[in-house]
């Protein structure tokens, strides 16, 4: 569940004893404001507006490719922000004929942000008041190095004011990867090309750059919420502010490497970057097929085979679109119900970044000695040092995070040092053998995980 209410970190009520095992009996929840929903729905209006504006001069200019590009990643994105939030929100099950029409016209958003801010009020106003439905909830924590779980009662408002959170950050980050994302590079590479920067194009790119660092960084803390759903989790301020510089750095290079290298090569790209997307987006069912499992009936209630396969269709291209800029910080596994894999995947990680700066290094190469100079006022050689510069020191953020700021870094069998010294220490495999066997601290930390 989304981070609706506080737990405090000393609850003062006594353990409750069960069959299993002990139980503390947390104090009532405490609600917050929706600043989340109101800065995703901000950053959908201001990013559709300046988008729609673009068109409007793209097509005065008569300059129809632009035009054309604009407007397709605009409407692929709305159109798949409103199937989120009706699938989140499980509307087509419902009597809601206004939400409906809403989503029809591309203001989905609009009208939920508006019904998560009623709800807020009447919360708010009954503050104090005991709802009449509440259900219980069970989430693990780590209280001074130790392990408590803590039981404590959820109200129907509460809970419904979660789902429109929860619904916004994965509208959140289908508007980045599969709207934002596109329309970055493309205006970047028309601003390339064009040698001009007009102020609602300008626009368009500053609400596309932080909408993708915003759902980036979403991605990150949704990571962490799946892989250890049976702990509660909180981020303090010096770890999402890692997160954000990690990918901000990350993308921004990524991006402005793809730009350079598409306008250096033009159409001689394409085939690469096609190709980079597709290995990706077939990846996860490559491995699916291989395995050799049935696809999974029970992702959500009453869905046939046709349904499901849609879902799966839409989590993948969600996935290549993430992979292709930046890091997912999960792994796609088609075979099982959650379709994640919740392991801690060390390896996993370390080829995404090693083939991904490989990329980058070919890329900035290609600009180098084949960029024409007319594109850029600027030394190839220095642009090409600052941008590699800039992804490894996201790579080091990424680094720190894991190393130190992860909140449940102690769960870790092993860190960031020890997979980068196994991975150092298959040159040497005998000074190791001595250290083979498990300490009694990595067998405590395995049973936890």
């Amino acid at each position: 569940m989304d981070q609706v209410f506080e737990i405090p970190e000393e609850p003062n009520v006594e353990p409750v004893s069960s069959l299993e095992e002990d139980v503390i009996r947390g104090t009532n929840p405490r609600f917050t404001f929706p600043f989340g929903i109101l800065f995703s729905t901000f950053l959908y209006c201001g990013e559709a507006a300046s988008a729609l504006y673009m068109v409007r001069i793209y097509r005065k200019n008569s300059e129809t490719y632009w035009m054309t590009y604009t407007f397709s990643f605009f409407m692929f994105s709305s159109i798949m922000v409103q199937l989120t939030l009706i699938f989140v929100h499980r509307d087509l099950a419902k009597d809601k004929p206004l939400s409906l029409f809403m989503h029809l016209i591309l203001l989905g958003p609009v009208i939920r942000c508006l019904e998560a801010m009623i709800k807020y009020l009447t919360l708010w106003k009954k503050e104090g008041q005991e709802e009449p439905y509440v259900s219980l909830t069970r989430k693990k924590m780590l209280i001074d190095g130790e392990e408590v779980l803590i039981e404590w009662e959820v109200g129907h408002s509460i809970r419904t004011l979660a789902m429109h959170r929860n619904a916004y950050k994965r509208m959140s980050q289908i508007q980045a990867f599969l709207g934002s994302v596109p329309q970055l590079t493309y205006q970047l590479y028309v601003t390339l090309i064009s040698a001009e920067v007009p102020l609602g194009r300008a626009v368009l790119m500053v609400f596309s750059l932080i909408s993708v660092t915003y759902g980036a960084t979403l991605c990150n803390m949704l990571a962490i919420q799946i892989k250890y759903d049976e702990y509660k989790i909180r981020l303090g301020p010096l770890e999402v502010l890692c997160i954000t510089i990690w990918r901000t750095l990350e993308i921004t290079s990524r991006l402005v490497i793809l730009v350079l290298f598409s306008a250096t090569l033009k159409l001689k790209a394409v085939p690469f970057l096609l190709l980079n997307f597709l290995i990706i987006l077939f990846e996860p069912w490559v491995k699916f097929w291989r395995s050799g499992a049935q696809m999974p009936n029970n992702i959500e209630k009453n869905f046939s085979r046709v349904g499901t396969l849609m879902v799966l269709i839409s989590v993948t291209v969600l996935y290549a679109g993430i992979n292709f800029s930046c890091w997912s910080a999960l792994q796609l596994k088609l075979a099982d119900r959650e379709l994640v894999e919740k392991g801690q995947n060390w390896g996993h990680m370390g080829l995404h970044y090693s083939v991904r700066l490989i990329e980058n290094v070919i890329m900035v190469l290609v600009f180098k000695f084949f960029g024409v100079k007319v594109l850029l006022n600027y030394c190839h050689s220095l642009i090409a040092l600052q941008l590699i510069i800039a992804y490894l020191i996201s790579i080091g953020f990424m680094l720190l995070f894991f190393q130190y700021l992860h909140p449940l870094r102690s769960l870790f069998t092993h860190n960031v040092v020890d997979y980068l010294h196994c991975v150092c220490c298959h040159r040497h495999p005998r000074g190791r053998v001595e250290n083979s066997e498990p300490s009694v601290d990595a067998e405590e930390r395995q049973s936890i995980v």
